[in-house]
C-alpha cells in the first residue's frame, strides 16, 4: 500500500486528523496488477505452446526427410511436441479455474496472486526444458559429426538460461510484491474486527 492510497480524514469525536486506506484506488490498483500478470501469463503460455510444438514438427518432418534420420533428433522433436501439449493442458485447467475466486478486493487480489504463481511455475518450466532440449540438440550435432557446433549450441543455450534466470526473478519479485499486499490487507482487516 502506498502513501497515494492513503486519505487524511478529520475524526470528528476525537478533532484529530486520521488516515484511512482508499479502497477503490487500491481495488483499482490491484485489478491492474491482475490484468498485467494475466496478460503475461497469456503471452508466456501462447509462446511456449506454439513454439514447442511447431518446433517439434519442423525437427521430426526435416528428420524424416533427411538420410540417414538422427534418433536424436526424433527424440527432440517428441520431448518438444509433449512439452507444448503439457503447457496447452495447463493453460486450460488454469483458464477453467479461473472463476472460483470472488470479485472482492481480496478475491481480486488473490486471483492476481494465483495467476503470479502460475507465471513463476511456467517460468521456471521453461527455463529447466532448456536443459533436456540442450543436451538433445548437442546429441544431434555429435550424431551428424558435427562436435563444433554442439558446443556453440551448448554456449548458446547456457546464455539463454542466464537471461531466463533473471526473466524468472522478475516474476518471482511480482509475486512477492502481490503477497506483500495480500498480508497488508489481512493484517488490517484482523485489527479492524
Amino acid at each position: 500500500m502506498e502513501f497515494d492510497d492513503m486519505k487524511k480524514v478529520w475524526n470528528t469525536q476525537t478533532n484529530e486528523p486520521i488516515y484511512v486506506m482508499d479502497e477503490k484506488a487500491l481495488h483499482n490498483r490491484i485489478l491492474s496488477k491482475q490484468t498485467k500478470a494475466r496478460h503475461t501469463a497469456n503471452i508466456s503460455e501462447l509462446m511456449a505452446i506454439i513454439s514447442y510444438l511447431f518446433a517439434g514438427m519442423v525437427v521430426s518432418s526435416v528428420n524424416y526427410s533427411k538420410e540417414p534420420a538422427a534418433v536424436s533428433l526424433y527424440l527432440l522433436s517428441v520431448w518438444m511436441i509433449i512439452s507444448g501439449l503439457y503447457l496447452l493442458r495447463a493453460r486450460l485447467q488454469r483458464n477453467a479455474g479461473e472463476g472460483k475466486f470472488d470479485r472482492s478486493m481480496q478475491g481480486d487480489l488473490l486471483f492476481a496472486i494465483s495467476i503470479a504463481t502460475y507465471q513463476v511455475r511456467l517460468s521456471q518450466l521453461v527455463r529447466w526444458n532448456i536443459l533436456p532440449i540442450g543436451i538433445l540438440i548437442a546429441a544431434s550435432m555429435l550424431e551428424g559429426g558435427k562436435p563444433v557446433w554442439s558446443v556453440l549450441v551448448l554456449i548458446f543455450l547456457a546464455i539463454t538460461a542466464y537471461a531466463s534466470g533473471w526473466e524468472h526473478n522478475i516474476y518471482k519479485s511480482r509475486k512477492k510484491e502481490l503477497e506483500g499486499l495480500y498480508r497488508k490487507l489481512s493484517a488490517e482487516e484482523t485489527i479492524l474486527h
